[in-house]
């Protein structure tokens, strides 16, 4: 479940101890090798080699069995060289709607400037927002409103009313704040 590439059915079993075999130093531990390579090294192997092997494989069909029995999520599947954990297809749109909430939280270093001007400076005009970054922050701030981590707090009672911004709780829980209060000072900052 850790591994961020397949793994072979040898290589499985020898962290499971099944197999002890020394590598040649030029032998490489990626995947890119071909079925028929691995298959080969295996045959290459001793006669407990491919015994453990085949107890690999056995027992990655006995929890494909047990998961699909159970209706688990995920099964092993046999992915280019080797075997991964993967998710079965009818929850695939689940995890997408994950995978875009976290590409949701990536800020630029823009919307990071502007967010904690905002969050040390609230209730913040837009204008007064702009002239401290020294740029238009429009598209910016629309962003973080989006984002539900920017809100409008009210109207200034200067002309033409203009909207006033600060923080969100969505804000709080995604920097782990209880509370503005608990944003560093600059002080600590400097240390």
């Amino acid at each position: 479940m850790s591994a961020d590439r397949p793994i072979s059915d040898s290589r499985l079993a020898e962290a499971l101890g099944l197999i002890v075999r020394k590598r040649p130093q030029s032998q490489s531990d990626d995947a890119a090798g071909s079925e028929q390579q691995e298959t080969a090294s295996e045959d290459a192997g001793s006669v407990d080699n491919s015994a453990a092997i085949e107890q690999v494989r056995a027992a990655i069909n006995t929890l494909n069995e047990e998961y699909a029995a159970h209706g688990h999520a995920f099964r092993i599947e046999k992915l280019a060289s080797g075997r991964q954990v993967l998710t079965t297809p009818e929850f695939g749109p689940l995890l997408a709607h994950f995978r875009g909430e976290r590409q949701m939280m990536r800020l630029s270093q823009a919307a990071l400037e502007t967010l904690s001007i905002i969050a040390y400076r609230q209730p913040l005009l837009r204008a007064d927002l702009e002239a401290i970054r020294g740029v238009a922050c429009g598209e910016v701030l629309r962003g973080l409103l989006d984002r539900r981590l920017v809100r409008i707090v009210g109207r200034s009672e200067e002309l033409g009313r203009p909207m006033l911004y600060g923080t969100t709780k969505e804000f709080l829980r995604v920097f782990g704040l209880g509370s503005i209060k608990d944003l560093p000072q600059s002080k600590e900052l400097k240390q």
